[in-house]
């Protein structure tokens, strides 16, 4: 237990709680959760806003036991709730194996990522939560369950929100690991992206565009492929002739490598190196999913208002997601374009450009990433999930008593 001031990776959250437990068991969890709570558990820090927030004991899972269990088919692996990514991408790769997908930074835990449906890029890549055939978590009267892909139940407790319980283990599909190059071109004509934006979005395993909106072009693209590509030009917009950083004037040398030459998938996939470990991020972010067909009128929406939040904006990021079939996925039943926008850490100059980013993307059924900063009300965003009802029951079913309700999921539940 500790009493040091906790704070979330950007630092905007000051978490309301006193006590950080670091349990080395399962069991330990156990106790801690039977005790009453109130209980939220505490990932990498990565999310944005007070989903996590507790003036209960707030418990990090990174000092469970290192598990990373292959099935005897190589098919699966079954992992502890406190195991990051990047840990878990090499511990797979040297079996040989790997994930689906990965997010831009490898940093993030495998459970909080799941819980908020987190994800990568990619026409045929689900998000990271869509990988999970079986998760492990403690209810809230303590009692440890196991549920698994295709029970009832199980689409809705996946993407849970903190709300369920505590994550203590969950079991991912893994694939034959490959070799991947990626490349970065500068400046993407709009032209380009209006003529040619599924076939730009589909040339990869994974794609992202980036922008900063003061300008009808895109400013970078990012390509992770297998294939190599052909000298010159692509689409109009030319082969990077240095490393770049995602955000415009970063120095480079984290970024993962961009000389198109191949190497092992986990390597390639994040934007990030993993040997570069970020303490706090100067920044905030927001997140919105809205269906793929409508991503040239998500264009059009952030281009009307670029010069408004420019101010705010460091650099945006676009990138599709598959559909999945989890209750509370923004990719629910819908192919997805998301718009990612990482803005200045400066919440007073943040919130107004947030909210204007939400009014300009209202006629396109936008859902907000759970881990980030909006400004939409509980109702409008339950309204976009059709199952949110049922994972209503789900939660009081799992957590009867509110063990693990805080006052964000008493706002978003009702």
């Amino acid at each position: 237990m500790s009493d040091a001031r906790v704070t979330n990776w950007a630092g905007n959250i000051v978490f309301s709680t006193s006590a950080l437990h670091r349990p080395t068991s399962v069991e330990q969890v156990q106790d801690l959760v039977a005790a009453g709570g109130p209980v939220k558990v505490l990932g990498s820090g990565h999310s944005f806003n007070r989903m996590a927030d507790t003036t209960g004991d707030l418990i990090s899972l990174a000092g469970l036991p290192r598990i990373a269990e292959l099935d005897p088919d190589r098919t699966s692996v079954r992992v502890d709730g406190g195991i990051r990514y990047g840990d878990l991408a090499e511990l797979l790769h040297a079996e040989g194996l790997a994930l689906h997908n990965l997010a831009s930074l490898p940093h993030i835990s495998v459970a909080g990522a799941v819980a908020t449906a987190t994800h990568g890029s990619g026409r045929q890549h689900a998000n990271l939560a869509a990988a999970v055939s079986a998760i492990e978590l403690v209810r809230g009267d303590g009692t440890l369950v196991t549920l698994r892909r295709g029970a009832p139940g199980f689409a809705g407790a996946v993407v849970h929100l903190g709300a369920l319980g505590v994550v203590t283990a969950l079991t991912l599909d893994v694939e034959p690991a490959d070799e991947l190059r990626q490349y970065v071109y500068d400046d993407l004509p709009r032209a380009a992206i209006e003529a040619h934006v599924d076939e730009i979005l589909d040339d990869g395993c994974s794609v992202s565009l980036f922008t900063t909106w003061t300008s009808p072009d895109i400013s970078m693209v990012w390509l992770k492929r297998r294939e190599s590509m052909p000298a010159g030009d692509y689409h109009g917009a030319r082969r990077a002739p240095e490393p770049r950083h995602p955000v415009p004037g970063m120095p480079a040398q984290n970024s993962t490598d961009q000389s198109g030459e191949p190497g092992p998938w986990h390597t390639r996939l994040p934007h990030f190196r993993m040997e570069f470990t970020p303490s706090s991020g100067e920044e905030l972010q927001s997140e919105y999913h809205v269906p793929r067909q409508r991503a040239l009128d998500a264009i059009d929406a952030l281009q009307a208002i670029g010069h408004r939040i420019a101010p705010a904006l460091q650099v945006c990021e676009l990138r599709t997601i598959a559909a999945d079939d989890l209750w509370l996925s923004p990719n629910y039943r819908r192919d997805t374009f998301a718009l990612h926008f990482t803005w200045i850490a400066d919440a007073d100059t943040v919130l107004p450009a947030v909210a204007q980013v939400e009014q300009a993307l209202a006629p396109l059924d936008p859902r907000p990433h759970w881990g980030k900063i909006y400004t939409t009300d509980p109702a409008t965003v339950r309204a976009h999930y059709e199952r949110f009802d049922d994972f209503v029951a789900l939660v009081h079913e799992f957590d009867p008593y509110g063990v693990f309700r805080n006052p964000w999921l008493d706002d978003l539940l009702g």
